[in-house]
């Protein structure tokens, strides 16, 4: 079968599946997610075989360890995939929900019901576990989903869809409601992002390139995020031993993620005092520092930063470093070089955390605390389908309620308008 039709038929099955979805019973769709962390664990040590075959292939054609590493199931990130799915087991069911009820002059009840979106495609790059976060959440929010994964995690995708499937037929689920492209042929995407009659939403996860490619092509709505060029900023009032531990979990947990940070900004008066344990803390940890003027003179081993630097994400230990003249100058930068993903301030000015809050705009705002909190997991979604960083509809991370959408629902005695 050539690729259109075979991609047509994917997403045509899909959409007969999904019709059925909406209606399943909360239980039914909570059976499949233990199911399918049941199956996951049985069939591990062949999804394991087949993700080393991946990272294998990534080696040996030259792909960046950081990214090989992004491949990776083995360890944490097999138990979290696991516990993930028995999290959004665990969370509320939002199909059926009624919320904003009103009465009506009239007497006619006017309330609004979360119903699933439909048919969800998704176009992602490396991590493998997200062929199992998309299809938990999608599912659990009555959605059917088809996934197309990177060719440089395909043996894994397969492997995991396959399971997922399994678990769908043995919980009396369509097992058409998960759907795995089965070709690394890039023209599946080229026929995906036209099946609008078929597809409801589509949601990029990966690089700049497959972000702009969907945007710019794609005739089915998309949420997305360009790219996580996230800040910290060191207030002057900022404790030292504080901000260095911030700065290093949202610099060091972990490398090649969204979340992680890529320009740290610091108050002109904490240039001197704070900045120096930070820089001092990272430099000892292999990251090269690339900072302004200011920056390099309080810090000898950084290097000139250029303008590229302030827009840059490395996911690497690499971190842009510019002095400012106070918390305005450091929302301007933000606003004029971020990408409206995650921006902290590290302060013990309560009137300036709260500015902080208000005044800058990105999809996750904190105060005192790391960036990688920026997570669908650690925000009590249970796990995430991705970040968008569009206003429209979802913003941050999306978890069950991002995967639905509301009707109006009326109830009357009678009313006529007249």
């Amino acid at each position: 079968m050539a690729i259109r039709e075979e991609i047509h038929d994917l997403a045509t099955r899909a959409a007969r599946a999904a019709e059925t979805l909406g209606d399943l019973n909360t239980s039914v769709k909570n059976a499949w997610l233990l199911r399918a962390a049941e199956c996951l664990e049985a069939a591990k040590s062949e999804i394991l075989e087949a993700n080393e075959r991946d990272m294998s292939e990534a080696r040996e054609n030259g792909t960046p360890e950081p990214l090989v590493n992004r491949l990776g199931l083995s360890g944490g990130k097999w138990e979290d995939m696991i516990q993930g799915l028995k999290d959004v087991a665990a969370l509320p069911d939002p199909v059926g929900e009624i919320t904003d009820s009103v009465l009506r002059p009239n007497g006619l009840r006017v309330s609004r019901m979360r119903i699933p979106l439909g048919v969800i495609a998704m176009i992602y790059e490396s991590r493998p576990n997200v062929t199992v976060d998309a299809a938990a959440l999608c599912l659990k929010a009555g959605n059917a989903v088809v996934l197309r994964g990177g060719s440089e995690a395909f043996h894994s995708n397969q492997a995991l869809g396959k399971v997922l499937r399994q678990a769908a037929r043995d919980t009396g689920i369509p097992e058409d409601a998960i759907g795995v492209v089965a070709t690394t042929d890039r023209e599946a995407i080229d026929v995906m992002m036209k099946l609008n009659r078929e597809i409801d939403l589509i949601i990029p996860r990966g690089g700049p390139g497959l972000i702009r490619k969907v945007t710019e092509n794609s005739t089915i709505p998309v949420i997305s995020h360009d790219a996580g060029v996230c800040h910290i900023f060191i207030d002057a009032s900022a404790e030292a031993d504080m901000a260095t531990a911030i700065v290093r979990d949202s610099k060091m947990r972990q490398m090649a993620v969204c979340n992680g940070l890529e320009t740290l900004l610091v108050h002109r008066d904490a240039s001197s005092t704070v900045l120096p344990q930070v820089l001092k803390a990272l430099h000892e940890e292999g990251v090269e520092i690339r900072g302004d003027a200011e920056t390099c003179a309080v810090f000898s081993e950084a290097r000139p930063a250029s303008e590229d630097d302030w827009a840059a994400e490395y996911l690497d230990k690499i971190l842009a470093v510019k002095v400012v003249d106070d918390i305005h100058a450091a929302i301007e930068h933000v606003r004029r070089y971020g990408s409206d993903h995650t921006e902290v301030i590290v302060t013990n000015d309560y009137a300036n955390g709260l500015l902080w809050q208000r005044r800058v705009s990105s999809s996750t705002v904190g105060v005192n605390c790391s960036t990688a909190f920026a997570d669908g997991f650690r925000l009590g979604l249970g796990a995430e389908i991705g970040i968008s960083t569009s206003k429209l509809h979802a913003y941050g991370p999306m978890g069950l309620e991002g995967l639905t959408t509301r009707k109006f629902v009326l109830t009357g005695e009678g009313q006529l308008r007249e």
